[in-house]
């Protein structure tokens, strides 16, 4: 009766119509707003099921607010970020994703572009006994005291206590991060906190008792502690003092950096291996987080410090091209030196593994050429304080030699630049860092890539030099001699800024030269020269592969934020 009155109305009064039409309007009108809010929503986790679960176990998040699509959201557990390949599942209300091998107790967050979840506790079921209940008080790292209450970067301490491990394996040393001036940060506790760096030496002694560690270059005062895979001790606080200045970091960027290559079967006649060794990005004081966001195939080694290793096996049948592909999310600042140059002292702790290395001529670094020695003594005269010999190479470089935007190829030297008087910015970087250790001045040689006002990036390379007592200081000879470049905010003076300066566009790969050692007897090795990273492998093949295609891809920013 209801509808026959409705349809009755509907054909007899135009009026009706219109309050009808008008009505439909009024509520589309109102749902959009409530759409748009259902969208945005901040994400809510209601259960994780399991709450603990192992390596390769399948986790399910129920809640809502995910987002239909993962794009630029994901999962983290205690700070690490499971990569899209881990993700098997994403809606708006339920995600499952696989739980990696390395991940460790700690809070689950869900984090869209809305914002952040509330965090649940999930814990690595690998890592909890089963047959005895441990006591906390037994397995836990005990941390007692330190062995000075301040010191300065660089400067060696003894923490003492119980718990350490009679080895240091994956275990590490935390000290407070030195980020109290970085503008705009919503800072978890691993950003609080950096690790002693293994590629300074840090780390010098370690048993079940004490350690003896260096303190990380980026390090402030505030608390330390020591992280087993049984958890974290309890923390005794350490006094920076900085004699010569500190750093300031500012201004951070965050990257998504695509790394990728391809390799083809052309002309095999049995199965072959060829390996791949994929650069990483390095971590250090202004670039303190680097994380994989997605990775395929799965390597054959992923925890290696320098490359992500990818092994693949070429047979006469298979002739599709092959893709390794990974990103990483990258965190890096901007570098303010704040040193003050007439507090820089001569290197005394000769004895230091980071003095040797950063000091020994390698591959990429002529520097025990004996042209290249007489031209450094000759630039820094009778100058014994570090920073100004360092100062005295620079200016010399931007002063005498022609920058060349475009990058050499061929079979050509450094040190070509001293009779040329023109280079490339690998041979800026390069010369620059052999000039400085030369004379003793620890310098690293910095690969990676710059990334210009349009996101875009190329391979680049500049350096850093070590003060005793103030930590590294970042040195672009390129750029103050004038490469074109775009960055973010301008720069008024180039020359003057780039001598300890640095904004936070540069993306490192490499710190130094990774010598890699072939794996296999009588292999084919491939080197890439004047590229974004810094190592003497990049592919290995065994002897018998007839023939492959191989096509490295210039890295790609995907993503900044």
């Amino acid at each position: 009766m209801i509808l026959k009155t409705i349809r009755e109305l509907w054909r007899r009064s135009p009026l009706f119509r219109v309050g009808i039409w008008l009505a439909l309007i009024i509520i589309v009108l109102f749902s959009i707003p409530v759409a748009g809010k259902t969208k945005n929503k901040k994400p809510e986790i209601v259960s994780v099921m399991p709450p603990t679960g192992s390596p390769g176990d399948v986790i399910v998040i129920q809640g809502s607010g995910f987002g239909d699509t993962k794009e630029s959201s994901f999962v983290e557990i205690s700070g690490s970020r499971i990569t899209t390949s881990g993700i098997k599942f994403w809606s708006d209300t339920r995600i499952e994703f696989v739980v990696p091998y390395n991940i460790q107790d700690g809070l689950l967050c869900v984090q869209t572009s809305a914002g952040r979840s509330e965090p649940n506790f999930f814990a690595n079921s690998a890592g909890i006994p089963v047959t005895v209940r441990t006591d906390p008080r037994i397995s836990l790292p005990v941390l007692d005291s330190i062995s000075v209450s301040s010191a300065s970067v660089g400067d060696s301490i003894t923490l003492t206590g119980s718990n350490f491990g009679a080895v240091r394996a994956g275990s590490q040393v935390f000290f407070t991060a030195d980020l109290t001036q970085a503008i705009n940060l919503s800072l978890n506790e691993n950003q609080e906190f950096i690790a002693a760096n293994e590629q300074d030496y840090d780390y010098e002694s370690w048993s079940d008792t004490e350690i003896k560690v260096r303190v990380p270059d980026g390090a402030a005062t505030g608390p330390v502690y020591v992280h087993t895979d049984k958890g974290n001790s309890l923390r005794q606080q350490l006094t920076l003092s900085a004699p010569a200045g500190k750093k300031t970091l500012s201004s951070m960027h965050t990257y998504v950096v695509k790394v990728s290559a391809d390799v083809q079967n052309r002309d095999i006649e049995q199965e072959n291996r060829v390996t791949f060794f994929m650069p990483r990005p390095a971590q250090y004081y202004s670039q303190p987080k680097v994380s994989v966001d997605a990775v395929d195939p799965i390597p054959l080694i992923q925890d290696d410090p320098f490359d992500m290793i990818h092994q693949v096996t070429l047979n006469p049948s298979t002739t599709e091209q092959i893709r390794f592909n990974q990103n990483y999310v990258i965190n890096a600042f901007s570098v303010s030196s704040g040193i003050d140059s007439s507090k820089v002292k001569a290197f005394s702790a000769k004895s230091r593994l980071l003095y040797s290395v950063y000091t020994a001529p390698d591959s990429c670094v002529p520097s025990d050429d004996e042209k290249v020695k007489a031209l450094a003594q000759e630039i820094i005269g009778k100058n014994k304080n570090p920073y100004i010999q360092a100062k005295a190479i620079y200016d010399y470089m931007v002063t005498t030699y022609q920058i060349e935007e475009e990058v050499r190829t061929g079979s050509i030297s450094v040190t070509d630049m001293l009779e040329s008087g023109s280079g490339d910015a690998y041979d800026f970087a390069m010369l620059f860092t052999a000039l400085c250790r030369s004379v003793e001045i620890p310098c690293a040689s910095m690969g990676g890539v710059l990334v210009d006002s349009k996101t875009t990036c190329k391979a680049h390379w500049w350096a850093e030099v070590y003060f005793e007592k103030y930590g590294w200081f970042p040195v672009d000879v390129a750029l103050g001699a004038g490469l074109p470049f775009n960055s973010f905010t301008p720069v008024e003076n180039p020359t003057e800024y780039y001598f300890g300066n640095q904004e936070g566009q540069h993306i490192a790969f490499s710190r130094k030269v990774n010598s890699l050692k072939p794996s296999l007897l009588n292999s084919r090795t491939v080197y890439r020269p004047r590229t974004y990273a810094l190592q003497s492998i990049w592919e290995e093949a065994s002897n018998a592969t007839a023939s492959y295609s191989s096509l490295w891809n210039d890295p790609v920013i995907v993503g900044i934020y």
